[in-house]
């Protein structure tokens, strides 16, 4: 048995919806663009991504920190 594939309009809502959350990050957003996210998206959705989003942003953030403080420091 396989896995059943996902519609080509579901897979473009999870990407819209990944999409709508990295540039609510960074705070880069036209305002209709913002309009049209807000009547199209599940907001359980964005909720979910962002909530991923952040967590491998801090994630990442440790991760760099840890890096930087083991290395040697050869100037």
């Amino acid at each position: 048995m396989s896995a059943p594939r996902l519609a080509p309009e579901h897979q473009s809502n999870w990407l819209r919806t990944i999409s709508a959350v990295l540039w609510s990050f960074v705070g880069l957003r036209q305002r209709s663009e913002s309009q049209q996210d807000i009547e199209k998206l599940n907001p359980f959705h964005v909720i979910g991504v962002a909530i991923g989003a952040a967590l491998l942003f801090v994630l990442g953030l440790i991760a760099l920190v840890n890096w930087v403080v083991v290395q040697p420091m050869g100037l």
